[in-house]
């Protein structure tokens, strides 16, 4: 789940750490008056939405005085948004950050995140602030310092120094850098994030550490620790599909093809994209009804997929190990009687209750595809789209 930019800042203010004071704006008066309030000559005024490269879009403005930050918040607030992780459609900007200027005089880059081989979170620092840190990694490796987070989710102080001296934290700072670091990593765990990441991270001409941008998101597996999480979502900057997915216990991404996916299991869901890709199709979503799905969960599924305009056939792979073939046959006929299914449909069952599953779907007398394994029902919906 991820949040805005502004709402990572106050979540990292709660927990001691330094930002600039900000304002949180819809409207033009209100940035207006956000400008009066901060009381410094120099803000900046951002564009809130989940997405980065916003200063590259034309997203983020530097504002010396009140009749700039009305032109700014009149460009900025209602445009869509492009940039390179919003794609070519963009993003509407329905909110603004307000926030004073900071008098910076170096720029570093601090995050953590998982790591999948040491199973454990890592924290990674660099002198090149302000980049990108996949950049950073790809022309100068060396300059991304990093440590493991202990068992109790905590940073040693032997880290922490190493990693604020090694990124060339002024020698005064280095102290208050190190707070900084052993702060971030309590954020991380004790919230459950996936990650946390502050670029640029900035010491100040007048002796300070604190966070000029700040990205959060966290573990959706344990947002039930965390009901006040929940409340920081923003609809508006998530697929509705997937929105409604989640709300019948369903894994959905929205991806850019044209066939929709339903499969049980993640491993099921790769395997199945490739190969229709093998067979020269691309998939529009990743839609897992995972072990335990109802005829009900089956059914949303199915509406779920066809909600989108791009899909124009869809393929069913279930292999039925708790999820028994008969239910699934069952959630699929209906979904078909219940929706207006103008697209190829194409099912392949196999595992528990497979023979019932198969003689219900060839009883209902529905226009359903029928397959006898991957393969085949990878070249099946493949050959239907295409012939479509």
């Amino acid at each position: 789940m991820k949040i805005h930019e502004y709402q990572a800042k106050q979540l990292l203010a709660k927990y001691g750490l330094s930002v600039p004071q900000g304002r949180v704006c819809t409207t033009v008066a209100e940035v207006e008056k956000a400008y009066d309030e901060l009381g410094t000559d120099i803000q900046v005024v951002k564009a809130q939405i989940h997405a980065g490269g916003r200063g590259k879009g034309g997203g983020v403005l530097l504002v010396k005085n009140r009749a700039e930050a009305k032109e700014a918040a009149d460009k900025i607030l209602g445009m869509t948004l492009v940039t390179h992780q919003t794609g070519p459609e963009g993003q509407l900007v329905r909110k603004v950050w307000v926030e004073q200027g900071s008098a910076i005089d170096k720029e570093y880059y601090l995050g953590i995140a998982i790591d999948r081989e040491q199973q454990c979170p890592v924290m990674m620092a660099s002198s090149e602030g302000g980049m990108e840190i996949e950049e950073v990694a790809e022309r100068e490796p060396e300059k991304i310092l990093k440590a493991r987070l202990s068992a109790d989710g905590t940073l040693s102080d032997a880290d922490a120094k190493r990693l604020a001296e090694g990124i060339g934290m002024p020698a005064a700072l280095v102290p208050q850098a190190m707070e900084y670091l052993h702060g971030l990593a309590k954020v991380f765990c004790s919230e459950d994030c996936s990650i946390a990441e502050i670029n640029p991270l900035v010491s100040t001409k007048d002796g300070k550490v604190l966070a000029l941008d700040a990205k959060i998101n966290f573990d959706e597996n344990a947002l039930f620790r965390h009901p006040e999480t929940e409340t920081l979502r923003d609809e508006h900057e998530e697929d509705p599909k997937e929105l409604e997915a989640g709300k019948y216990g369903l894994s959905y991404i929205a991806l850019d093809g044209s066939i929709g996916c339903m499969v049980n299991g993640a491993g099921l869901a790769m395997s199945t994209m490739d190969v229709i890709q093998l067979y020269g199709g691309d998939p529009a979503n990743f839609l897992d009804v995972g072990g335990g799905a109802t005829a009900e969960n089956v059914t949303a599924a199915f509406r779920i997929i066809l909600s989108d305009p791009k899909v124009q056939g869809v393929l069913v792979n279930i292999f039925g190990g708790i999820m028994k073939c008969d239910i699934i046959a069952t959630g699929v006929i209906e979904a078909v009687k219940q929706i207006e299914l103008n697209v190829p449909l194409v099912v392949r069952l196999e595992g528990t209750n497979v023979e019932k599953g198969r003689e219900m779907l060839e009883n209902s007398g529905l226009p359903i595809i029928p397959a006898t394994d991957l393969d085949d029902a990878a070249q099946k919906i493949c050959a239907a789209v295409q012939g479509a």
